[in-house]
């Protein structure tokens, strides 16, 4: 029996490192997203951000938040704050065989997959300020979000807190990761401002295009593999009969529920702009994957392709609506990962007989209320400290130069002031 439960626990272990490891490919594929839609002359700031912030997630994660997270006391609302982590140690020898399978996994690899999810949601503001915000005052948000903000309402569903004993489903983070991160960034959208030049005084819109749609794609291509992780990992375990085939179910259903999201998003703007626009169905992709992401294992696979299908939908409008409002999210961050988390969330009742509508309006309000609100204070009071915005030259010529002093494209990037 000792055997079996230290094969079981070392093979659940390797799987969820793994699935931690395809997470964290994943600040790749936002990297590459984000370049790819931004102008080139911020490029370079852009690609240091998501570098910058993946390493403080990492850290602030360590020091403070996955204790946070995860504590060994609190009152289902306010979680106890512990610092034990910092120490590392995890399950002894006799502590896993003593556990007859229920330690089914090493404390170390808990803490990897659940930091890259931190990073994630991170990722997901990147992407809505760019282009116009100071670096160093994005890093400061980050520092709180990563270490205090994502905890608190992260504790309230998986840490066991008063979300989860209302019976609040979200299966890998439609809520908790996705609508998390867009709350955080329209807070910050909404005290920054537009970039200069997208809107007029009569209310017209004025595209922006991004500078390299090839790397978006790639980075698209990029964080649909690393989703298998975010899904599949999610399940947790693999050892067991019933795990595996959970496992394979959630692989299954986050594939398809993108695919459908490219397809429908293509067509809607085919339908609404008479063209084929390759960015709407990069966004479809990812609504695919957020709206399967708060329950991928209960759908059979025509249902996930559905789901994905109407987050594929959901989205170009979403898109449409937001530049309407004229909330300028260079990536579409805000509809991606908060219009289609919400879908996402209200979506669970259709395929899990345990769920309740209740429970997912009481959980996408509770996080969207906790995570905006508290990002508008955060970031209100770097905007009297040190400030949001760059310089209005600073903008004009670039990011790259303003604030990291080189460029990602020196041969091509235009004269200063263009809109490269």
């Amino acid at each position: 029996m000792d055997g079996v439960v230290t094969l079981a626990y070392a093979l659940d272990t390797f799987y969820l490192l793994v699935s931690g490891a395809l997470v964290m490919w994943m600040a790749a594929g936002f990297a590459m997203l984000e370049a790819g839609l931004v102008r080139a002359k911020s490029t370079a700031e852009i690609l240091t951000k998501n570098l910058a912030l993946y390493a403080v997630a990492s850290l602030m994660y360590m020091a403070i938040g996955f204790n946070l997270m995860y504590p060994d006391g609190g009152n289902g609302l306010i979680p106890t704050l512990e610092l034990g982590f910092l120490f590392g140690g995890d399950h002894s020898v006799d502590e896993v065989l003593a556990s007859d399978g229920e330690t089914a996994y090493s404390r170390m690899a808990d803490f990897f997959f659940q930091v890259v999810f931190v990073a994630t949601a991170m990722s997901i503001v990147s992407g809505a300020v760019a282009e116009r915000m100071r670096l160093w005052s994005f890093l400061l948000f980050a520092v709180v979000m990563t270490g205090f903000i994502y905890p608190v309402q992260g504790y309230w569903k998986w840490g066991g807190g008063f979300l989860d004993q209302l019976g609040f489903s979200d299966f890998a983070g439609s809520g908790v990761v996705h609508l998390a991160g867009a709350s955080a960034a329209l807070a910050g959208v909404l005290l920054l401002g537009p970039r200069r030049g997208k809107y007029g005084k009569d209310g017209s819109i004025h595209a922006i295009p991004g500078a390299n749609l090839p790397l978006a794609t790639l980075g698209t291509f990029i964080l649909w593999l690393g989703w298998f992780g975010f899904n599949g990992g999610s399940q947790l375990k693999l050892s067991g009969i019933e795990d595996a085939n959970a496992v394979a179910a959630v692989f299954v259903n986050t594939n398809l529920a993108a695919a459908a999201g490219v397809i429908v998003a293509l067509a809607t703007a085919r339908i609404l702009f008479g063209k084929t626009d390759l960015t709407m169905g990069l966004n479809g992709a990812l609504a695919g994957l957020v709206a399967i992401t708060a329950e991928p294992l209960t759908p059979t696979p025509l249902a996930a392709s559905l789901i994905g299908a109407a987050g594929g939908l959901i989205v170009v409008l979403a898109i449409i609506t937001v530049d309407k409002l004229r909330i300028d999210d260079p990536v579409g961050a805000v509809s991606v990962h908060g219009v289609v988390g919400i879908w996402g969330l209200l979506a669970v009742p259709i395929t899990n007989a345990e769920a309740s509508i209740g429970a997912q309006l009481i959980g996408l309000g509770t996080i969207l209320g906790w995570v905006f609100c508290t990002s508008l204070i955060v970031w209100g009071l770097i905007k009297l400290v040190l400030g949001l915005r760059v310089s209005e030259e600073e903008e004009l010529e670039g990011l790259d130069i303003g604030e990291c002093g080189l460029e990602a494209y020196p041969e091509f990037v235009g004269s200063k002031g263009s809109s490269r």
